[in-house]
């Protein structure tokens, strides 16, 4: 049998936009019907509801979810034996505290023993994720999960003012365009979808101007993707003292951390500001950016827990998936770190805020006193003569630092970039600074801000077990 993916490449470009559109078309007809804008709806009156509601709404569905997961799923209904804990003791999220934290290792190695026996095999749907480090997950959920999580997406969307059916330039790692081509398009069009799908493996200087060939041709008032990709395109507009021609109505991101550095370049380039939103596969947690530039905890679609990390100083993400009912996941471990904020926010939406959230693709730089740093975008912030950069520890403990140029970049930005290092990684550390024309992304498009070749700095090194209280 011949594989999808390799006649989908052997198509000419005319068959691949009728492909590409036929998919859309078949994802919107099951994603997107009645019962998603019925879940959508809900959403957004709790969206309305006062914080301490949406609380007792999220507690109600924690205690529902445990007592299903720990009468159906053969792995809690033993956990739950061996620790001695009645489940009607959990009434919700400050209860989670007692139970221990989930690892992805743990639901790879146990699979089977999370499927849940009271849904039938007609409502599965089988759901993959790459992870942060390249350790894929594949599991189960169910339809309804995944329309409420859309729906929770949308809802974030709408806040900004993005109908359903505006057209998008997407910006992310399909690989909709063969490695090999040489000459454009290097995008393909999801007519049911309204979306622009552009290759993210495609965006080299010699490119990039028909890529905004054909923004200017169609567009489209809204751009999403990765923000490394956006980045790039944002920076070649600058190089060339231009801009798209009409005016971006929204740009979101997602899937990366948006660093400080991205998203001035993307303000001054596309003359908005960028808006993201974090969620996983996993439907274990989900924050949105409301108009206030604040990222919410989406209180009423995960159980989300904040757990103090020593070695960074910041919390992991731990979070439960109420809302799958397949294959629960109690206190999972997502393996990324968040700073909440104290406060309420001022746009008067409810749910905890998040100053910033860290560790989704980037390892950590390990300095000779064995501390551990994150979130080293602050040394590019207002340096406009860098196109991308990309931070490497090697083996050694060096730190190698791959910058693409743009134009205007001299001594005195390398000097700079090494004096902003300095002052964050102190005088043992060798630096070198290396120029190059472009920087190795991953399988799926992503850039890797920060990669270490040291055990100590994968991201995964400071995400332990155990169940310390949640905060």
């Amino acid at each position: 049998m011949v594989d999808p993916e390799v006649l989908y490449r052997r198509l000419p470009a005319p068959l691949q936009h009728v492909a590409c559109s036929f998919e859309g078309w078949r994802i919107r007809r099951w994603r997107f019907d009645a019962e998603f804008w019925r879940l959508l709806a809900e959403a957004e009156v709790r969206g309305r509801w006062t914080t301490e509601e949406v609380q007792r709404f999220r507690d109600r569905r924690i205690a529902s979810f445990v007592a299903h997961a720990a009468e159906t799923v053969p792995y809690y209904r033993r956990l739950f034996r061996g620790l001695g804990v009645e489940p009607r003791e959990i009434r919700g999220l400050a209860d989670l505290a007692g139970l221990p934290v989930l690892t992805k290792d743990t639901v790879r190695d146990r699979l089977e023993e999370f499927r849940s026996s009271a849904v039938p095999r007609r409502d599965w749907v089988h759901a993959h994720t790459s992870g942060t480090t390249g350790g894929g997950l594949r599991f189960l959920t169910t339809r309804t999960a995944v329309r409420e999580q859309w729906a929770v997406w949308w809802r974030y969307r709408r806040w900004h003012g993005i109908p359903f059916d505006a057209w998008c330039g997407y910006f992310g790692g399909r690989l909709v365009v063969p490695v090999e081509t040489a000459r454009p398009p290097f995008w393909r069009y999801n007519l049911p979808m309204r979306q622009i799908l552009f290759s993210g493996h495609h965006m080299s200087e010699g490119n990039l101007g028909a890529y905004v060939a054909e923004l200017r041709r169609r567009r489209p008032p809204w751009l999403h993707g990765y923000p490394s990709l956006l980045a790039l395109l944002a920076a070649f507009l600058l190089d060339r003292g231009t801009d798209l021609g009409y005016a971006v109505r929204w740009v979101t991101v997602g899937a990366e951390n948006l660093l400080r550095h991205q998203a001035e370049v993307m303000e001054r380039a596309f003359g908005i500001r960028p808006r993201q939103h974090y969620g996983l596969a996993e439907g274990v947690a989900n924050l949105s950016e409301c108009e206030a530039g604040r990222l919410h905890v989406d209180e009423d679609f995960a159980a989300v827990e904040f757990v103090p990390d020593e070695a960074s100083g910041a919390c992991r993400i731990v979070g439960t998936n109420v809302t799958n009912l397949a294959m629960p996941f109690v206190r999972y471990d997502t393996g990324d770190l968040a700073s909440p904020e104290p406060g309420p926010c001022p746009c008067g939406r409810p749910g905890r805020i998040v100053l910033a959230v860290d560790g989704r693709q980037e390892d950590y730089i390990v300095l000779p006193n064995g501390a551990r740093l994150g979130r080293l975008d602050h040394v590019f912030k207002d340096l406009t003569t860098v196109r991308e950069a990309q931070i490497v520890q090697l083996a050694d403990g060096a730190l190698r630092v791959r910058l693409v140029p743009r134009a205007g970049f001299g001594q005195r930005d390398e000097m700079r970039v090494v004096d902003e290092l300095r002052k964050r990684v102190g005088s043992q550390i060798q630096i070198v600074v290396e120029l190059t024309t472009t920087l190795e992304r991953g399988p799926t498009g992503k850039l890797r801000f920060v990669v270490s070749e040291l055990a100590d700095g994968a991201a995964t090194c400071v995400i332990r077990g155990g169940s310390p209280p949640s905060a």
